[in-house]
């Protein structure tokens, strides 16, 4: 079977995740009545915008409503002609958080004094919202909160050792946002960026009870060799910035209610790819790893079906998500997770004939540049050497951006106002 165009219809599948995760057409299904009291809004992502416009939409027009949303840097969608503000939304900075977000995350939990039981928290939750809702434990300078966040994206840690981290040094994540809402009942819609889906993990759970440990946490700085400061290092030992645990009467009788996930973008994508004639397969929601190595993998699986028809049949499209890590070796370097995935599977094809690839981050935003990813072709390798472009040079700096830039093969969508972490499409004909 040939395909007009393999890296149209790579997009077309990677825009139909995209879609399944907008906050606008999944939200109405999830909304609680609205309460006796009054209903404020808090929240916190990178599809944070998104959510509260869907709320401002959705939610009655007579009913009192008010509340504060941290998004990242120019991800706020267009407002609708006539739509109202009454959730203020706020942007700050991903993936080292800036003033701007330590002052909004204090300002919401300012906002929490005085809820009653008559009261409804809305809490919008999705990816990206532990670097946004940063407010640090007193113990804990800003500059310092930022060098640890800093070094454990370079660490090569894993999202949930990271925010368990986070967790444990902030005074309003793992729970303690909740906790400061008591009396009120809370009600937290999540989009989850997150292998497995946990709560607990997406945007460092600042709206549910955390099972982890400061032991946890300091095992896992030690694991990484990441220093914080001595009274920080002596309050995880001690135990004083345990955070609010499974069971805690303060969260009883409050709901969460998962509206997007990975999965469920994936198999809208392989839908799309099965009304094409073309036969879908789904590897996993949970993909973890160093990215490259993730890359090497799926290359070998695409290989094998490309030369011997197993595991699949061909033609066939390949799908995962999940969220690999980067562990930076060498500093200076442009790129993101899905470019470095996707110099490691070009490397490992090797030009394979009739495997088209495309990587890219459902936010729209792969590390800091401008892309959501790119696409690897049969003629990558090549095209790169007439430029003069040596791949392996370009991973080993961990500078995707440049190379896949120079062939013009980047995937730039722009910010998507979601996020359901990384997509992953190898079509194999």
């Amino acid at each position: 079977m040939t395909i007009a165009d393999p890296r149209a219809l790579l997009r077309q599948l990677y825009d139909t995740a995209v879609q399944r995760a907008l906050p606008g057409h999944v939200m109405a299904d999830f909304l609680p009545p609205v309460p006796k009291g009054r209903t404020l809004v808090l929240g916190a992502g990178k599809a944070g915008g998104a959510m509260a416009a869907a709320v401002e939409r959705l939610w009655p027009a007579d009913a009192p409503m008010s509340g504060l949303v941290i998004t990242r840097y120019a991800h706020v969608p267009p407002a609708a002609p006539g739509a109202s503000r009454r959730i203020e939304v706020v942007e700050a900075a991903h993936p080292v958080p800036d003033e701007a977000g330590r002052a909004a995350a204090a300002r919401m939990l300012a906002l929490t004094d005085g809820l009653t039981a008559d009261d409804l928290v809305l809490a919008l939750v999705s990816g990206g919202g532990s670097a946004l809702l940063s407010l640090p434990d007193e113990r804990l300078s800003f500059a310092d909160k930022q060098a640890i966040n800093r070094a454990l994206l370079h660490s090569g840690a894993a999202i949930d050792e990271m925010n368990c981290v986070r967790k444990h040094l902030s005074a309003i994540k793992g729970g303690r946002l909740a906790a400061r809402c008591a009396p009120a009942r809370v009600v937290s819609l999540l989009i989850s960026d997150v292998p497995g889906d946990d709560p607990a993990v997406i945007a460092s759970g600042p709206t549910v009870p955390d099972a982890s440990t400061c032991a946890d946490a300091l095992a896992i700085l030690d694991r990484y060799s990441i220093t914080v400061p001595p009274a920080v290092r002596a309050a995880l030992e001690s135990g004083e910035l345990e955070t609010p645990q499974p069971g805690d009467p303060r969260f009883a009788g409050h709901v969460l209610h998962m509206i997007a996930t990975p999965q469920q973008s994936l198999e809208a994508a392989a839908a799309v790819a099965r009304a094409a004639g073309i036969e879908a397969h789904i590897l996993s929601d949970e993909m973890e790893g160093e990215s490259r190595e993730v890359g090497k993998v799926h290359a070998a699986l695409a290989r094998a079906v490309a030369r011997r028809g197993a595991p699949f049949a061909k033609p066939c499209v390949i799908l995962s998500g999940g969220e690999t890590t980067v562990t930076v070796r060498s500093k200076g370097g442009r790129g993101g997770r899905a470019g470095e995935f996707l110099m490691g599977c070009a490397l490992a094809l090797q030009g394979e004939p009739g495997v088209f690839v495309l990587a890219a981050d459902t936010d729209g935003i792969d590390g800091v540049e401008d892309n959501a990813g790119a696409i690897v072709t049969p003629d990558t390798l090549g095209r790169a050497t007439a430029l003069g472009l040596n791949a392996a040079q370009h991973l080993d700096r961990h500078d995707s951006y440049p190379f896949f830039q120079a062939l013009g093969d980047l995937v730039v969508p722009g910010p998507t106002f979601t996020n359901v972490n990384d997509f992953r499409a190898l079509l194999v004909l």
